[in-house]
């Protein structure tokens, strides 16, 4: 079932706002004109119906609770505002928004508008406790930045780049491709500046005329209690520059949590083992556990049972929205049978078995001797 939040890319509280941005950011990409593949047409109707309905506070609000077939039951039209067809990008956003905004005239993209780098992942390592309890970490990384020496322009000191003489400075050519059905006109990128609308006929010899250079970077972060395993925290501004002057993408650090050897985490709640005599879960007993801050003693319940559990409230993980409040550290018992007995055990063990069972233990020998009587017997 087509997903109209997913086309879109937003969450199902999306603001109105949310849900434009979503759209001028999705259309440049899906639009036709930009877009070679063979299905952009039908996506970018897609893109446009979902817009449509989720903008409109009645079909959301139907499309929410029904979907798109309540829509039609409830007799909506559900062909989007580009069943017709549409015209190119500008004259879409000039119809949607009262302008491209970075776009120029005639749908083409203006090469000299501000665009925003390109957002980066860096995955790190991090310990068990230092995701309990968050830390500072020091991260290195490398990211494109705009070129120092030609001030990105990608040309040499001295020199400037010049209007490409091929598409005029827009970036875009009309291609005209001859069948035995007719001639058919697309706009395609530039073949001679690739897009850029200019040419640099001295390239710096720093960037090599690219107008940015890649750097390493060190930076700390902070990463919060509670975190866990692929968490992902949100640099904001030190992904790759941008370009014309346009903002930094951002940096996402993903968080490879090692796993512990002696908590077991679920969600905010964390659980260990205690082994436990028979002779403490018949009897009760007080112990000393390792919890994440620190030794604490814990009272053993007489009569406890393998696989009972006792929970120390708060002494879990933080919750990251709320890191005064924990989960719980549940300690899950474990009745050991002893595989070595002393004699002294031992007897007693003997003792206790006929006092339980009304009858006589047998020793070790006169098992031995039963089994041995078997085999001579076969």
């Amino acid at each position: 079932m087509t997903d109209y939040y997913e086309i879109l890319g937003v969450s199902k509280d999306a603001s109105k706002d949310e849900i434009k941005s979503a759209f001028r950011k999705k259309a440049r990409t899906l639009h036709p004109d930009i877009n070679k593949a063979p299905d952009a047409e039908e996506k970018f109707k897609e893109l446009g119906k979902a817009y449509e309905t989720l903008m409109d506070d009645g079909k959301r609000a139907t499309y929410d609770r029904y979907g798109e077939d309540g829509l039609k039951n409830a007799g909506f039209d559900t062909g989007g505002p580009f069943a017709g067809g549409f015209g190119d990008l500008n004259d879409i956003f000039n119809s949607f928004f009262g302008g491209m905004g970075g776009f120029g005239f005639g749908g083409r993209p203006d090469p000299n508008a501000p665009v925003e780098g390109d957002d980066l992942r860096l995955d790190i390592e991090i310990d068990f406790e230092q995701a309990v309890f968050g830390c500072e970490k020091e991260i290195k990384f490398d990211h494109l930045e705009n070129c120092p020496s030609c001030g990105e322009t990608g040309a040499a000191k001295g020199s400037k780049p010049v209007t490409c003489p091929t598409c005029h400075g827009t970036g875009q050519v009309q291609q005209v491709t001859r069948t035995p059905l007719g001639s058919f006109a697309q706009i395609v990128t530039c073949p001679d500046c690739h897009g850029k609308g200019q040419k640099i006929s001295t390239p710096c010899s720093d960037c090599k005329g690219q107008g940015k250079i890649q750097k390493e970077k060190k930076i700390n972060i902070k990463i919060p209690a509670g975190v866990d395993n692929m968490s992902k925290i949100r640099v904001s501004g030190e992904g790759d520059a941008g370009t014309n002057g346009g903002p930094a993408g951002d940096l996402y650090v993903v968080l490879h949590v090692k796993p512990s050897d002696y908590f077991k985490r679920e969600g905010n709640n964390v659980y260990s083992r205690l082994d436990i005599t028979p002779a403490q879960a018949a009897l009760g007993d007080e112990v000393v556990v390792k919890t994440l801050d620190g030794e604490q003693k814990i009272t053993i319940q007489a009569g406890v049972q393998s696989g009972n559990s006792i929970k120390i409230k708060n002494a879990g993980i933080p919750y990251i929205q709320r890191p005064s409040q924990r989960g719980d550290h549940v300690v899950i018992v474990a009745v050991k049978t002893p595989t070595k007995l002393s004699d002294e055990e031992r007897n007693l063990y003997r003792r206790l078995y006929e006092i339980q069972n009304n009858k006589k233990a047998q020793t070790q020998t006169s098992i031995m001797d039963k089994v041995k009587g078997v085999f001579n017997n076969a």
